[in-house]
Protein backbone atom coordinates (compact mmCIF):
# COMPACT_ATOMS: atom_id res chain seq x y z
CA UNK A 1 0.00 0.00 0.00
CA UNK A 2 1.13 3.12 -0.79
CA UNK A 3 3.29 4.71 2.27
CA UNK A 4 2.13 8.05 2.00
CA UNK A 5 -1.11 6.42 3.29
CA UNK A 6 0.57 4.53 6.58
CA UNK A 7 1.98 7.88 7.34
CA UNK A 8 -1.19 8.47 9.05
CA UNK A 9 -2.45 5.30 9.93
CA UNK A 10 -2.93 5.63 13.33
CA UNK A 11 -5.13 8.76 13.33
CA UNK A 12 -7.09 6.95 10.41
CA UNK A 13 -7.33 4.13 11.82
CA UNK A 14 -8.79 5.88 14.90
CA UNK A 15 -11.29 7.87 12.88
CA UNK A 16 -12.39 4.55 11.25
CA UNK A 17 -13.20 2.84 14.48
CA UNK A 18 -14.91 5.29 15.76
CA UNK A 19 -17.49 5.17 12.32
CA UNK A 20 -18.41 1.90 13.26
CA UNK A 21 -20.48 -0.16 16.01
CA UNK A 22 -17.53 -1.38 18.58
CA UNK A 23 -17.28 -4.31 20.59
CA UNK A 24 -15.85 -3.57 23.62
CA UNK A 25 -15.23 -5.66 26.89
CA UNK A 26 -18.47 -8.07 25.63
CA UNK A 27 -20.92 -5.09 24.94
CA UNK A 28 -21.49 -3.76 21.58
CA UNK A 29 -22.17 0.13 21.57
CA UNK A 30 -23.24 2.97 18.94
CA UNK A 31 -21.18 5.34 18.67
CA UNK A 32 -22.17 8.48 17.21
CA UNK A 33 -21.43 9.76 14.35
CA UNK A 34 -21.41 13.55 14.57
CA UNK A 35 -18.84 14.74 12.18
CA UNK A 36 -19.15 12.59 9.33
CA UNK A 37 -22.46 10.65 8.27
CA UNK A 38 -22.38 7.07 6.91
CA UNK A 39 -23.72 8.97 3.55
CA UNK A 40 -20.55 11.04 3.70
CA UNK A 41 -18.43 7.93 4.27
CA UNK A 42 -19.62 5.91 1.87
CA UNK A 43 -19.51 7.85 -1.51
CA UNK A 44 -16.38 9.28 -0.53
CA UNK A 45 -12.73 7.22 -2.40
CA UNK A 46 -10.81 9.20 0.23
CA UNK A 47 -12.76 8.04 3.37
CA UNK A 48 -13.37 4.80 1.99
CA UNK A 49 -10.04 4.10 2.22
CA UNK A 50 -9.33 5.84 5.48
CA UNK A 51 -12.01 3.53 6.89
CA UNK A 52 -10.43 0.16 6.22
CA UNK A 53 -6.91 1.14 7.64
CA UNK A 54 -7.38 0.10 10.96
CA UNK A 55 -8.27 -3.53 9.27
CA UNK A 56 -4.76 -3.61 8.36
CA UNK A 57 -3.42 -1.94 11.69
CA UNK A 58 -4.57 -4.70 14.30
CA UNK A 59 -4.62 -7.77 11.94
CA UNK A 60 -1.00 -8.02 13.22
CA UNK A 61 1.53 -5.67 14.96
CA UNK A 62 4.52 -6.91 12.74
CA UNK A 63 7.94 -5.85 14.14
CA UNK A 64 5.76 -3.10 15.81
CA UNK A 65 6.14 -4.08 20.04
CA UNK A 66 5.58 -2.82 23.34
CA UNK A 67 6.15 -4.82 26.74
CA UNK A 68 4.45 -3.18 29.28
CA UNK A 69 5.49 -3.58 33.26
CA UNK A 70 1.95 -1.47 34.32
CA UNK A 71 -0.60 -1.83 32.02
CA UNK A 72 -1.74 -4.91 32.45
CA UNK A 73 -2.87 -7.57 29.32
CA UNK A 74 -2.46 -4.50 26.69
CA UNK A 75 1.30 -5.01 25.73
CA UNK A 76 2.21 -6.41 22.83
CA UNK A 77 5.09 -9.32 21.80
CA UNK A 78 6.94 -10.74 19.28
CA UNK A 79 5.19 -14.24 19.08
CA UNK A 80 8.49 -16.15 18.95
CA UNK A 81 9.91 -14.90 21.96
CA UNK A 82 7.66 -17.49 23.77
CA UNK A 83 9.31 -20.30 21.97
CA UNK A 84 12.34 -21.66 22.30
CA UNK A 85 14.54 -20.44 18.82
CA UNK A 86 14.50 -16.63 21.37
CA UNK A 87 14.99 -14.86 24.04
CA UNK A 88 14.59 -11.75 25.51
CA UNK A 89 17.96 -10.10 27.09
CA UNK A 90 15.92 -7.27 29.44
CA UNK A 91 15.12 -8.56 33.04
CA UNK A 92 12.37 -5.96 33.63
CA UNK A 93 10.43 -7.40 31.22
CA UNK A 94 10.02 -10.81 33.43
CA UNK A 95 7.56 -8.32 35.80
CA UNK A 96 5.59 -7.57 33.45
CA UNK A 97 3.46 -8.95 30.38
CA UNK A 98 5.75 -10.81 28.70
CA UNK A 99 7.58 -12.42 31.73
CA UNK A 100 3.97 -13.36 33.77
CA UNK A 101 2.73 -15.01 30.32
CA UNK A 102 5.61 -16.47 29.88
CA UNK A 103 4.87 -18.27 33.37
CA UNK A 104 1.16 -19.33 32.66
CA UNK A 105 -0.35 -16.33 34.99
CA UNK A 106 -3.91 -17.08 34.75
CA UNK A 107 -4.49 -13.41 35.36
CA UNK A 108 -2.68 -11.89 32.65
CA UNK A 109 -3.17 -14.50 29.60
CA UNK A 110 -7.12 -13.81 30.77
CA UNK A 111 -6.23 -10.11 30.28
CA UNK A 112 -4.61 -10.66 26.90
CA UNK A 113 -7.41 -12.88 25.38
CA UNK A 114 -9.57 -9.64 26.37
CA UNK A 115 -7.55 -7.55 24.25
CA UNK A 116 -7.19 -10.02 21.59
CA UNK A 117 -10.97 -10.87 21.71
CA UNK A 118 -11.89 -7.10 21.80
CA UNK A 119 -9.65 -6.29 18.66
CA UNK A 120 -11.02 -8.72 16.29
CA UNK A 121 -14.85 -8.01 17.23
CA UNK A 122 -14.08 -4.28 17.02
CA UNK A 123 -12.78 -4.72 13.15
CA UNK A 124 -15.14 -8.03 12.40
CA UNK A 125 -17.97 -5.04 13.31
CA UNK A 126 -15.92 -2.44 10.86
CA UNK A 127 -16.00 -5.22 8.24
CA UNK A 128 -19.61 -5.98 8.79
CA UNK A 129 -20.95 -2.44 8.67
CA UNK A 130 -19.07 -1.73 4.86
CA UNK A 131 -20.47 -5.14 3.81
CA UNK A 132 -24.14 -4.19 4.55
CA UNK A 133 -23.55 -0.66 2.91
CA UNK A 134 -22.38 -2.45 -0.48
CA UNK A 135 -24.69 -0.37 -2.56
CA UNK A 136 -24.00 3.18 -1.41
CA UNK A 137 -20.44 2.38 -2.72
CA UNK A 138 -19.82 3.52 -6.37
CA UNK A 139 -19.25 0.92 -8.38
CA UNK A 140 -15.58 0.87 -10.13
CA UNK A 141 -12.37 -0.74 -9.31
CA UNK A 142 -12.19 0.96 -5.53
CA UNK A 143 -15.45 -0.99 -4.55
CA UNK A 144 -14.66 -4.41 -5.82
CA UNK A 145 -10.97 -4.17 -3.97
CA UNK A 146 -12.74 -2.84 -0.95
CA UNK A 147 -15.25 -5.69 -0.99
CA UNK A 148 -12.38 -8.40 -1.49
CA UNK A 149 -10.07 -6.49 1.05
CA UNK A 150 -13.28 -6.72 3.64
CA UNK A 151 -14.01 -10.78 3.50
CA UNK A 152 -10.13 -11.47 3.38
CA UNK A 153 -9.72 -9.71 6.48
CA UNK A 154 -13.11 -10.92 8.07
CA UNK A 155 -12.20 -14.16 7.39
CA UNK A 156 -8.15 -13.57 8.83
CA UNK A 157 -9.78 -12.15 11.95
CA UNK A 158 -11.55 -14.87 12.17
CA UNK A 159 -8.62 -17.20 12.02
CA UNK A 160 -6.93 -15.29 14.65
CA UNK A 161 -10.49 -16.17 16.46
CA UNK A 162 -10.53 -19.84 15.85
CA UNK A 163 -6.20 -19.99 16.79
CA UNK A 164 -6.52 -18.67 20.26
CA UNK A 165 -9.76 -19.43 21.43
CA UNK A 166 -11.64 -22.25 19.27
CA UNK A 167 -14.75 -21.40 18.19
CA UNK A 168 -15.84 -18.14 18.70
CA UNK A 169 -19.50 -16.15 17.80
CA UNK A 170 -19.58 -16.08 14.43
CA UNK A 171 -21.09 -12.76 13.80
CA UNK A 172 -21.45 -11.11 9.83
CA UNK A 173 -23.71 -8.83 10.55
CA UNK A 174 -23.70 -5.18 12.69
CA UNK A 175 -26.11 -5.86 15.51
CA UNK A 176 -26.88 -3.91 18.96
CA UNK A 177 -27.66 -5.88 22.28
CA UNK A 178 -29.46 -2.59 23.17
CA UNK A 179 -32.58 -2.71 20.59
CA UNK A 180 -31.62 -6.39 19.07
CA UNK A 181 -32.74 -9.22 21.39
CA UNK A 182 -30.19 -11.56 19.79
CA UNK A 183 -27.81 -14.53 21.36
CA UNK A 184 -24.75 -15.86 19.37
CA UNK A 185 -24.02 -19.33 20.41
CA UNK A 186 -20.16 -20.59 19.68
CA UNK A 187 -19.84 -21.84 16.43
CA UNK A 188 -18.50 -25.49 16.16
CA UNK A 189 -14.77 -25.87 14.34
CA UNK A 190 -16.15 -26.82 11.27
CA UNK A 191 -18.29 -24.40 10.99
CA UNK A 192 -15.30 -21.81 11.77
CA UNK A 193 -13.11 -23.28 9.04
CA UNK A 194 -16.07 -23.77 6.54
CA UNK A 195 -16.87 -19.90 7.55
CA UNK A 196 -12.76 -18.51 6.77
CA UNK A 197 -12.09 -20.50 3.85
CA UNK A 198 -15.58 -18.96 2.06
CA UNK A 199 -14.67 -15.98 3.18
CA UNK A 200 -11.19 -16.22 1.74
CA UNK A 201 -12.49 -17.57 -1.59
CA UNK A 202 -14.80 -14.58 -1.93
CA UNK A 203 -12.02 -12.51 -1.50
CA UNK A 204 -9.71 -14.24 -4.04
CA UNK A 205 -12.64 -14.17 -6.40
CA UNK A 206 -12.32 -9.89 -6.05
CA UNK A 207 -9.00 -9.41 -5.31
CA UNK A 208 -6.20 -8.72 -7.80
CA UNK A 209 -3.82 -11.45 -8.87
CA UNK A 210 -0.98 -8.87 -8.77
CA UNK A 211 -1.21 -4.95 -7.12
CA UNK A 212 -0.97 -1.93 -8.98
CA UNK A 213 2.07 0.12 -7.48
CA UNK A 214 -0.62 2.10 -5.41
CA UNK A 215 -1.88 -0.47 -4.45
CA UNK A 216 1.06 -2.50 -3.48
CA UNK A 217 0.76 -4.21 0.24
CA UNK A 218 -2.84 -4.82 -0.02
CA UNK A 219 -4.02 -9.15 -0.18
CA UNK A 220 -3.79 -10.44 -3.36
CA UNK A 221 -5.50 -13.58 -4.72
CA UNK A 222 -2.53 -15.21 -3.81
CA UNK A 223 -2.61 -13.89 0.08
CA UNK A 224 -6.10 -15.08 -0.03
CA UNK A 225 -5.70 -18.52 -1.21
CA UNK A 226 -2.90 -18.78 1.50
CA UNK A 227 -5.18 -17.89 4.50
CA UNK A 228 -7.33 -20.62 2.75
CA UNK A 229 -4.62 -23.19 3.22
CA UNK A 230 -3.50 -22.23 6.59
CA UNK A 231 -6.88 -22.10 8.11
CA UNK A 232 -7.44 -26.28 6.46
CA UNK A 233 -3.93 -26.61 8.02
CA UNK A 234 -4.23 -25.23 11.27
CA UNK A 235 -7.55 -27.51 11.52
CA UNK A 236 -5.05 -30.59 10.66
CA UNK A 237 -3.81 -30.15 14.00
CA UNK A 238 -3.59 -33.02 16.82
CA UNK A 239 -5.06 -30.68 19.62
CA UNK A 240 -8.47 -30.28 17.31
CA UNK A 241 -9.40 -34.09 16.38
CA UNK A 242 -11.61 -36.20 18.17
CA UNK A 243 -12.60 -33.43 20.25
CA UNK A 244 -15.28 -33.86 23.21
CA UNK A 245 -16.28 -30.07 22.72
CA UNK A 246 -17.19 -29.15 18.77
CA UNK A 247 -16.05 -25.32 19.33
CA UNK A 248 -12.77 -27.33 20.45
CA UNK A 249 -12.11 -29.13 17.42
CA UNK A 250 -13.92 -32.05 15.24
CA UNK A 251 -16.12 -34.94 16.72
CA UNK A 252 -13.72 -37.27 14.55
CA UNK A 253 -10.38 -37.24 13.57
CA UNK A 254 -10.46 -35.17 10.10
CA UNK A 255 -6.62 -34.86 9.55
CA UNK A 256 -5.77 -35.96 6.33
CA UNK A 257 -9.09 -34.47 4.98
CA UNK A 258 -8.49 -30.62 6.36
CA UNK A 259 -4.13 -31.40 4.69
CA UNK A 260 -5.71 -32.64 1.56
CA UNK A 261 -7.66 -29.56 1.77
CA UNK A 262 -4.47 -27.01 2.47
CA UNK A 263 -2.73 -28.57 -0.64
CA UNK A 264 -5.08 -27.96 -2.86
CA UNK A 265 -5.02 -24.24 -2.27
CA UNK A 266 -1.60 -24.38 -2.20
CA UNK A 267 -1.26 -25.61 -5.76
CA UNK A 268 -3.75 -23.04 -7.03
CA UNK A 269 -1.51 -20.10 -5.44
CA UNK A 270 1.47 -22.00 -7.20
CA UNK A 271 -0.78 -22.26 -10.45
CA UNK A 272 -1.00 -18.05 -10.38
CA UNK A 273 2.72 -18.18 -11.45
CA UNK A 274 3.49 -15.21 -8.90
CA UNK A 275 5.69 -16.59 -6.82
CA UNK A 276 9.05 -17.65 -6.70
CA UNK A 277 12.01 -18.01 -4.45
CA UNK A 278 14.12 -15.50 -4.60
CA UNK A 279 17.31 -16.95 -6.06
CA UNK A 280 20.52 -16.25 -4.89
CA UNK A 281 23.72 -15.34 -7.25
CA UNK A 282 26.28 -15.44 -5.71
CA UNK A 283 28.10 -19.15 -4.36
CA UNK A 284 30.88 -18.06 -2.22
CA UNK A 285 29.79 -18.09 1.79
CA UNK A 286 29.79 -14.29 2.49
CA UNK A 287 28.05 -13.43 -0.78
CA UNK A 288 25.09 -16.09 0.30
CA UNK A 289 24.91 -14.81 3.51
CA UNK A 290 24.52 -11.02 2.25
CA UNK A 291 22.11 -12.12 -0.50
CA UNK A 292 19.69 -14.33 1.84
CA UNK A 293 19.82 -11.39 4.74
CA UNK A 294 18.32 -9.39 1.73
CA UNK A 295 15.39 -11.06 1.32
CA UNK A 296 13.98 -9.65 4.18
CA UNK A 297 15.19 -6.19 3.48
CA UNK A 298 13.62 -6.55 0.25
CA UNK A 299 9.98 -4.95 0.58
CA UNK A 300 6.82 -7.13 -1.48
CA UNK A 301 9.19 -9.13 -3.30
CA UNK A 302 8.46 -12.44 -5.39
CA UNK A 303 8.22 -14.74 -2.79
CA UNK A 304 6.62 -12.68 -0.55
CA UNK A 305 2.60 -13.53 -0.42
CA UNK A 306 1.52 -11.09 2.59
CA UNK A 307 3.38 -9.12 4.49
CA UNK A 308 2.72 -6.45 7.57
CA UNK A 309 3.50 -2.91 5.64
CA UNK A 310 5.92 -0.68 7.96
CA UNK A 311 6.31 2.98 7.47
CA UNK A 312 9.16 3.36 4.93
CA UNK A 313 10.24 6.30 7.38
CA UNK A 314 10.63 4.20 10.67
CA UNK A 315 7.82 6.33 12.29
CA UNK A 316 6.48 4.88 15.10
CA UNK A 317 5.12 7.74 16.69
CA UNK A 318 2.24 8.27 14.52
CA UNK A 319 3.03 5.68 12.24
CA UNK A 320 3.43 1.92 11.66
CA UNK A 321 7.21 1.88 11.95
CA UNK A 322 9.19 -0.05 14.80
CA UNK A 323 12.08 -0.01 16.81
CA UNK A 324 13.58 -4.34 15.50
CA UNK A 325 17.11 -2.60 15.21
CA UNK A 326 17.44 -0.74 18.17
CA UNK A 327 15.66 -3.57 20.30
CA UNK A 328 18.08 -6.46 18.64
CA UNK A 329 21.37 -3.95 18.73
CA UNK A 330 24.62 -5.36 20.91
CA UNK A 331 25.94 -3.00 23.38
CA UNK A 332 28.51 -2.09 21.16
CA UNK A 333 26.13 -0.27 18.84
CA UNK A 334 24.10 1.37 21.69
CA UNK A 335 21.57 -0.99 22.33
CA UNK A 336 20.14 -1.52 25.38
CA UNK A 337 17.15 -3.70 25.42
CA UNK A 338 18.44 -7.32 24.00
CA UNK A 339 14.98 -8.07 23.01
CA UNK A 340 16.26 -11.27 20.65
CA UNK A 341 18.56 -13.56 21.64
CA UNK A 342 18.85 -16.24 19.89
CA UNK A 343 19.34 -19.78 22.15
CA UNK A 344 21.54 -22.64 21.45
CA UNK A 345 19.16 -24.52 21.39
CA UNK A 346 18.51 -23.07 17.86
CA UNK A 347 21.93 -22.85 16.82
CA UNK A 348 22.37 -26.67 17.31
CA UNK A 349 19.51 -27.25 14.65
CA UNK A 350 21.65 -25.37 12.30
CA UNK A 351 23.71 -28.36 10.11
CA UNK A 352 27.26 -28.60 8.86
CA UNK A 353 27.87 -27.01 5.30
CA UNK A 354 27.85 -30.95 4.18
CA UNK A 355 24.42 -31.63 5.20
CA UNK A 356 25.29 -33.35 8.84
CA UNK A 357 23.82 -32.72 11.70
CA UNK A 358 26.46 -31.58 14.44
CA UNK A 359 25.95 -34.91 16.16
CA UNK A 360 26.33 -37.01 13.36
CA UNK A 361 29.54 -39.04 11.95
CA UNK A 362 31.19 -37.24 9.41
CA UNK A 363 29.99 -33.95 9.97
CA UNK A 364 33.42 -32.27 10.65
CA UNK A 365 31.99 -30.59 13.90
CA UNK A 366 34.60 -29.43 16.80
CA UNK A 367 33.15 -28.56 19.54
CA UNK A 368 36.03 -26.07 20.06
CA UNK A 369 35.15 -24.16 17.11
CA UNK A 370 31.20 -24.83 16.98
CA UNK A 371 31.11 -21.99 14.07
CA UNK A 372 33.23 -23.42 11.47
CA UNK A 373 31.72 -24.74 8.37
CA UNK A 374 27.77 -24.68 9.14
CA UNK A 375 25.04 -24.23 6.56
CA UNK A 376 25.22 -20.48 5.36
CA UNK A 377 21.60 -19.17 7.15
CA UNK A 378 23.25 -19.74 10.23
CA UNK A 379 25.75 -16.91 9.55
CA UNK A 380 23.33 -14.86 7.93
CA UNK A 381 20.36 -15.33 10.86
CA UNK A 382 22.70 -15.27 13.95
CA UNK A 383 25.77 -12.88 15.75
CA UNK A 384 28.12 -15.13 17.22
CA UNK A 385 31.45 -14.50 18.91
CA UNK A 386 33.53 -13.35 16.31
CA UNK A 387 31.25 -12.28 13.81
CA UNK A 388 31.18 -9.52 11.96
CA UNK A 389 28.43 -6.91 11.96
CA UNK A 390 28.89 -3.23 10.30
CA UNK A 391 32.35 -3.68 10.43
CA UNK A 392 32.87 -4.46 13.75
CA UNK A 393 33.73 -7.82 15.40
CA UNK A 394 31.51 -8.83 18.02
CA UNK A 395 32.76 -9.46 21.16
CA UNK A 396 31.00 -11.85 22.96
CA UNK A 397 33.25 -13.97 25.29
CA UNK A 398 35.11 -13.33 28.71
CA UNK A 399 38.72 -12.94 28.94
CA UNK A 400 40.37 -14.21 32.41
CA UNK A 401 42.71 -11.39 33.71
CA UNK A 402 44.57 -11.67 36.51
CA UNK A 403 41.85 -14.31 38.10
CA UNK A 404 39.36 -12.24 37.40
CA UNK A 405 36.81 -13.01 34.16
CA UNK A 406 36.49 -9.69 31.95
CA UNK A 407 33.32 -9.36 29.80
CA UNK A 408 33.56 -8.38 26.02
CA UNK A 409 32.31 -5.20 24.56
CA UNK A 410 29.46 -7.04 23.69
CA UNK A 411 28.65 -8.69 27.22
CA UNK A 412 28.88 -5.15 28.48
CA UNK A 413 25.53 -3.00 28.88
CA UNK A 414 25.83 0.34 27.46
CA UNK A 415 25.71 3.41 29.03
CA UNK A 416 24.75 4.33 32.84
CA UNK A 417 21.09 2.78 33.04
CA UNK A 418 20.39 0.26 35.25
CA UNK A 419 17.81 -1.77 33.46
CA UNK A 420 20.07 -1.41 30.29
CA UNK A 421 20.39 -5.62 28.69
CA UNK A 422 22.53 -7.54 27.09
CA UNK A 423 22.19 -10.50 25.70
CA UNK A 424 21.23 -13.65 27.69
CA UNK A 425 22.26 -16.60 25.48
CA UNK A 426 25.70 -15.36 24.14
CA UNK A 427 24.09 -14.29 20.95
CA UNK A 428 22.47 -11.53 18.84
CA UNK A 429 20.41 -11.93 16.00
CA UNK A 430 20.81 -10.74 12.54
CA UNK A 431 17.97 -11.91 10.06
CA UNK A 432 15.57 -9.21 9.57
CA UNK A 433 18.11 -6.52 10.54
CA UNK A 434 19.83 -3.74 8.63
CA UNK A 435 23.01 -3.64 9.00
CA UNK A 436 23.58 0.01 8.55
CA UNK A 437 20.92 1.31 10.66
CA UNK A 438 21.36 3.90 12.92
CA UNK A 439 20.84 3.41 16.44
CA UNK A 440 19.69 5.88 18.62
CA UNK A 441 17.07 7.24 21.71
CA UNK A 442 15.17 9.07 18.82
CA UNK A 443 11.62 9.27 20.27
CA UNK A 444 9.76 9.25 16.69
CA UNK A 445 12.14 7.42 14.22
CA UNK A 446 13.46 3.78 13.89
CA UNK A 447 12.90 0.93 11.70
CA UNK A 448 11.17 -0.03 8.36
CA UNK A 449 11.48 -3.56 7.58
CA UNK A 450 8.39 -4.66 6.80
CA UNK A 451 7.23 -8.29 8.24
CA UNK A 452 6.70 -10.85 6.13
CA UNK A 453 4.20 -12.76 7.56
CA UNK A 454 3.74 -15.38 4.54
CA UNK A 455 6.60 -16.10 1.71
CA UNK A 456 6.67 -18.86 -1.12
CA UNK A 457 9.46 -20.59 0.85
CA UNK A 458 6.93 -21.63 3.76
CA UNK A 459 4.61 -22.34 1.24
CA UNK A 460 6.98 -25.39 -0.08
CA UNK A 461 7.77 -25.93 3.35
CA UNK A 462 3.97 -26.80 3.77
CA UNK A 463 3.09 -28.56 0.69
CA UNK A 464 6.70 -30.36 1.76
CA UNK A 465 5.17 -31.69 5.21
CA UNK A 466 1.76 -32.41 3.42
CA UNK A 467 2.95 -34.57 1.34
CA UNK A 468 5.43 -36.54 3.75
CA UNK A 469 2.38 -36.90 5.50
CA UNK A 470 0.24 -38.44 2.78
CA UNK A 471 3.03 -40.43 1.77
CA UNK A 472 4.47 -38.60 -1.28
CA UNK A 473 8.02 -38.67 0.10
CA UNK A 474 9.74 -38.23 -3.10
CA UNK A 475 7.49 -34.96 -3.91
CA UNK A 476 8.39 -33.65 -0.18
CA UNK A 477 11.92 -34.33 -1.01
CA UNK A 478 11.84 -31.86 -3.60
CA UNK A 479 10.21 -28.95 -1.99
CA UNK A 480 12.89 -29.37 0.53
CA UNK A 481 15.81 -29.58 -1.83
CA UNK A 482 14.49 -26.44 -3.80
CA UNK A 483 15.18 -24.87 -0.15
CA UNK A 484 18.38 -25.59 0.38
CA UNK A 485 19.61 -25.53 -3.20
CA UNK A 486 18.60 -21.80 -2.74
CA UNK A 487 21.39 -21.41 -0.21
CA UNK A 488 24.08 -23.32 -1.48
CA UNK A 489 23.50 -26.78 0.72
CA UNK A 490 23.90 -29.76 -0.35
CA UNK A 491 20.84 -31.71 -1.31
CA UNK A 492 19.58 -34.36 0.70
CA UNK A 493 19.45 -37.92 -0.63
CA UNK A 494 16.44 -39.51 1.61
CA UNK A 495 13.91 -37.49 3.93
CA UNK A 496 12.81 -38.20 7.27
CA UNK A 497 10.24 -36.17 9.63
CA UNK A 498 12.80 -34.84 11.47
CA UNK A 499 14.47 -33.43 8.33
CA UNK A 500 11.43 -31.82 7.58
CA UNK A 501 11.28 -30.16 10.76
CA UNK A 502 14.52 -29.43 10.63
CA UNK A 503 14.35 -27.45 7.63
CA UNK A 504 11.69 -26.08 8.54
CA UNK A 505 13.33 -24.62 11.90
CA UNK A 506 16.31 -23.11 10.15
CA UNK A 507 14.40 -21.66 7.03
CA UNK A 508 11.75 -19.65 9.46
CA UNK A 509 14.06 -18.75 12.17
CA UNK A 510 12.22 -16.41 14.43
CA UNK A 511 9.18 -15.79 11.63
CA UNK A 512 6.00 -16.02 13.71
CA UNK A 513 5.47 -19.35 12.08
CA UNK A 514 7.97 -20.59 14.29
CA UNK A 515 5.71 -19.97 17.18
CA UNK A 516 2.09 -21.10 15.99
CA UNK A 517 3.94 -24.64 14.62
CA UNK A 518 4.64 -25.60 18.55
CA UNK A 519 1.04 -25.06 19.38
CA UNK A 520 -0.22 -26.82 15.57
CA UNK A 521 2.10 -29.64 16.41
CA UNK A 522 0.39 -30.40 19.85
CA UNK A 523 3.90 -29.86 21.53
CA UNK A 524 4.03 -26.61 23.55
CA UNK A 525 3.64 -28.08 26.98
CA UNK A 526 7.33 -30.02 26.15
CA UNK A 527 8.54 -27.21 23.80
CA UNK A 528 7.45 -23.77 26.31
CA UNK A 529 7.99 -25.69 29.61
CA UNK A 530 11.03 -25.10 31.58
CA UNK A 531 11.06 -29.17 33.05
CA UNK A 532 11.08 -30.13 29.92
CA UNK A 533 13.39 -28.20 27.66
CA UNK A 534 15.44 -25.58 29.42
CA UNK A 535 16.85 -22.98 27.30
CA UNK A 536 20.43 -22.95 26.96
CA UNK A 537 23.29 -20.51 25.44
CA UNK A 538 26.90 -20.12 25.53
CA UNK A 539 29.37 -18.95 27.71
CA UNK A 540 33.09 -18.73 26.08
CA UNK A 541 36.31 -17.80 28.07
CA UNK A 542 39.37 -17.07 27.05
CA UNK A 543 41.91 -18.65 29.64
CA UNK A 544 45.15 -16.44 30.64
CA UNK A 545 47.15 -19.75 28.59
CA UNK A 546 45.63 -18.36 25.14
CA UNK A 547 43.01 -21.80 25.51
CA UNK A 548 39.40 -21.56 25.52
CA UNK A 549 36.56 -23.08 27.32
CA UNK A 550 33.06 -23.91 26.08
CA UNK A 551 30.12 -24.22 28.29
CA UNK A 552 26.56 -23.91 27.76
CA UNK A 553 24.38 -22.51 30.24
CA UNK A 554 20.61 -22.88 31.26
CA UNK A 555 19.25 -19.10 30.43
CA UNK A 556 15.52 -19.11 30.79
CA UNK A 557 13.71 -21.76 32.83
CA UNK A 558 15.20 -25.27 34.04
CA UNK A 559 11.61 -25.37 36.10
CA UNK A 560 8.29 -23.93 35.73
CA UNK A 561 8.33 -21.06 37.44
CA UNK A 562 10.20 -18.95 34.18
CA UNK A 563 8.62 -20.86 31.74
CA UNK A 564 5.21 -22.92 31.71
CA UNK A 565 2.52 -23.95 29.48
CA UNK A 566 -0.53 -25.42 30.52
CA UNK A 567 -2.81 -27.33 28.70
CA UNK A 568 -5.37 -24.67 28.78
CA UNK A 569 -3.41 -22.38 27.00
CA UNK A 570 -4.09 -23.65 23.51
CA UNK A 571 -7.44 -22.26 24.15
CA UNK A 572 -7.04 -18.49 25.96
CA UNK A 573 -10.52 -17.73 27.76
CA UNK A 574 -13.44 -15.63 25.71
CA UNK A 575 -14.28 -12.66 27.25
CA UNK A 576 -16.13 -12.76 30.32
CA UNK A 577 -18.76 -10.74 29.70
CA UNK A 578 -19.76 -12.42 26.08
CA UNK A 579 -20.03 -15.94 28.26
CA UNK A 580 -22.79 -14.17 30.39
CA UNK A 581 -24.78 -12.18 28.23
CA UNK A 582 -24.88 -15.26 25.38
CA UNK A 583 -24.66 -17.58 27.63
CA UNK A 584 -22.02 -19.89 26.00
CA UNK A 585 -19.56 -22.14 27.59
CA UNK A 586 -16.08 -21.10 28.65
CA UNK A 587 -12.91 -22.73 27.54
CA UNK A 588 -11.87 -25.51 29.83
CA UNK A 589 -10.34 -24.86 33.02
CA UNK A 590 -10.56 -21.20 32.97
CA UNK A 591 -12.34 -19.40 36.14
CA UNK A 592 -12.85 -15.35 35.87
CA UNK A 593 -10.57 -13.16 37.59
Amino acid sequence: MKNKIFKYIFVLASMATTLTACHDGGLFRDTPNDKLSDETIWKSPQLLDEYVLSWYRNCDSGFYTYVTTIMAGLGTEYEPWYGDQLTVGKSSWYQGDYGDILKSSQQRITKRGLKVWTTAYNEIASINRLLEHEGAIADGPQKTRLLGEAHFFRAFYYFKLLRMFGGPLLIDHTWNPLKDNVKFPRASYEQTVKFITEEAELAFHLLEKVNTPDNIGRPTQGAALMLKAKAFQWAAGVKFQNAEKEYLGFPDNRTDAMLDAAYAEYLRIQDLNVYNLIQIKGSAKDQVVQEYRDIFLTKNSEESIFEIQHDNTGNFSNANGHKLDRDAAAPYFGGTIAAFNPTQNHVDEYRMANGKRINEGGSDYDKNNPYEGRDYRFYANVLYDGAMWNSHEMDIHYTTVNGEQVKGVDLTIYGSSTTAAVTKTGYYMAKFLKESQSINTDDTYASSQNCILWRYAELLLDMAEIEFLRGRTGDALDKVNQIRRRVKMPELQSLTWDDIMNERRVELAFEKSTYWDILRYGKAETVMTGTTNPLFGVKIVYNASGNKTITNPVVNGRNTVVRYFRERQYFYPIAWDDVRYHGIDQNPEWVEM
